[in-house]
């Protein structure tokens, strides 16, 4: 498996210790960076994942910033990539398993790193459903297609 991972400034401690936890677990990290907490344009870093995620050069991605939302919000811009911002494990499985999540949104200002870790691995090792679910996301192409 290999994962992109990016974030901005606000993210970047966080990012650092999900890089290291992923690396633990010998899954491959493509890191977009930033590579620092100076201030940075958030959405460059979204986009460069979330182009990674739909086109194939790695299966899933992560991206981190001080809530999470303002990377989700850029990533769901990207046609196929379906991303959210997950704050506890329920949510990190049950965005995997029912709308086939390809990119998990945390922000460092809101969990801790040990809740991030927990989410992180539990939505890695989540599988998609399928079934009713699969005709959700059949809906969601639609509207990515313009064919509402």
């Amino acid at each position: 498996m290999k994962i992109s991972i990016g974030c901005d400034h606000g993210g970047f401690k966080l990012k650092e210790k999900i890089k290291e936890y992923l690396t633990s677990k010998n899954i491959e990290v493509d890191d977009y960076g930033t590579f620092s907490s100076e201030s940075v344009n958030y959405p460059n870093y979204a986009i460069s994942v979330s182009k990674s995620v739909v086109d194939k050069k790695s299966d899933l991605g992560i991206l981190c910033c001080g809530t999470g939302i303002g990377m989700s919000i850029v990533a769901n811009k990207i046609p196929g990539i379906r991303a959210a911002v997950v704050g506890d494990t329920f949510s990190a499985k049950a965005t995997k398993e029912h709308n086939n999540t390809n990119i998990l949104c945390l922000g460092e200002r809101v969990i801790g790193e040990g809740l991030a870790l927990d989410i992180v691995d539990i939505w890695i090792n989540a599988e998609f459903q399928g079934g009713r679910h699969q005709d959700r996301l059949d809906s969601i192409t639609a509207v990515e297609q313009g064919n509402i």
